[in-house]
Formats: C-alpha cells, sequence, structure tokens
C-alpha cells in the first residue's frame, strides 16, 4: 500500500472528493492535491499522514511511503 497513489486509491473506494477527505482530516485541500501527485506522501508530515490515516480508518503505516 505505499504506491504513490495509495492516499488516491483510499480516497476514490470511499467515493469522497479530494475536499471531503480534507475537511475530514482537518487539513488543506491543497494539502490533498500535493500529496496524490507522485512521491507527494514523502514530503507529509506524520502529523499530516496520522490526521488521513485516522480520517480514512486505515493504519498510519498504510499511508507511509517508506
Amino acid at each position: 500500500m505505499q504506491a504513490p497513489n495509495t492516499l488516491k486509491a483510499l480516497r476514490e473506494a470511499r467515493d469522497w472528493t479530494q475536499k471531503d477527505l480534507a475537511d475530514k482530516a482537518g487539513v488543506h485541500e491543497l494539502t490533498i492535491v500535493r500529496l496524490e501527485k507522485d512521491g507527494g506522501l514523502s514530503t507529509a508530515t506524520i502529523d499530516t499522514l496520522a490526521k488521513l490515516a485516522k480520517a480514512l480508518g486505515v493504519p498510519t503505516a498504510a499511508l507511509c511511503p517508506f
């Protein structure tokens, strides 16, 4: 689950828009846009990854790019 498009795949599996995920995770929509680009997750802070994972209902490790 560590491919660059993991975040996008998880989001789309829930039929959420980028704004939906941003709102649920408490981050800016542009953060989601940036993170869904190739390699974007490697630039995310652990805090942001934790927020996204919680919103998506997956372990934080599922989003870790390493």
